[in-house]
């Protein structure tokens, strides 16, 4: 179980965390691995480290259609998901912002353990069993 609080002098250990999307009616709809250096991570952290990865494997790959939590700005919705108008390489940093901008303004709730994360600044204290969920409400479109 996470919790939620600042533990000064705790040790630094690597963890990997499975990070889900759901609908807002708990349908699975994507998920992910996230690697942190520490066992200790803020909400920012979470979402700037999935939006880059997803950002990082795009770019690599440069598959049919784009997977992220934010869609890039040309990015048109087909049934088989978000293509690129212009297959270019994303810009990670911007999607960082649109996606944390969004957070702020509820464009999607992040649920760690059960319990809704409420700002960028909350720490989240990582175990093996943490439950991290991003729910969507609306598509996010970004940079």
């Amino acid at each position: 179980m996470a919790t939620r609080f600042d533990i000064s002098g705790t040790n630094d250990i690597p963890m990997r965390i499975a990070v889900k999307d759901e609908s807002f009616s708990g349908d699975l709809l994507n998920e992910i691995e996230l690697e942190f250096a520490s066992e200790r991570v803020t909400v920012k952290d979470i979402i700037e480290a999935r939006v880059l990865q997803e950002v990082e494997r795009y770019n690599t790959k440069r598959p049919e259609f784009y997977q992220g939590l934010v869609d890039p700005t040309d990015a048109e919705r087909t049934l088989n998901g978000v293509r690129l108008r212009n297959q270019r390489l994303v810009d990670g940093e911007k999607q960082v912002y649109i996606a944390l901008e969004a957070f702020q303004r509820n464009g999607f709730f992040i649920l760690v353990d059960d319990e809704q994360a409420s700002s960028l600044e909350e720490v989240i204290l990582l175990s093996k069993n943490t439950s991290i969920c991003f729910i969507k409400l609306t598509p996010l479109v970004g940079g």
